[in-house]
């Protein structure tokens, strides 16, 4: 499945910090439990990726 692939599940996300100090991401479905652990500065990386992802898809929607 690519990115721009479609599909129907609900999945649900939770972002925030864990107590060894890591920024995480959670991923979770009736399939799958996924979680994933981002250094500080990385995480910070990724949500200005986010972003720049958002604003390049708003300018795409219009």
């Amino acid at each position: 499945m690519g990115i721009n692939s479609k599909h129907n599940k609900e999945t649900d996300l939770q972002v925030g910090p864990t107590t060894e100090g890591m920024v995480r991401l959670f991923i979770q479905n009736e399939e799958i439990s996924l979680p994933i652990d981002f250094n500080p500065d990385d995480a910070i990386e990724i949500a200005n990726e986010i972003i720049a992802s958002a604003k390049m898809a708003n300018k795409n929607k219009k």
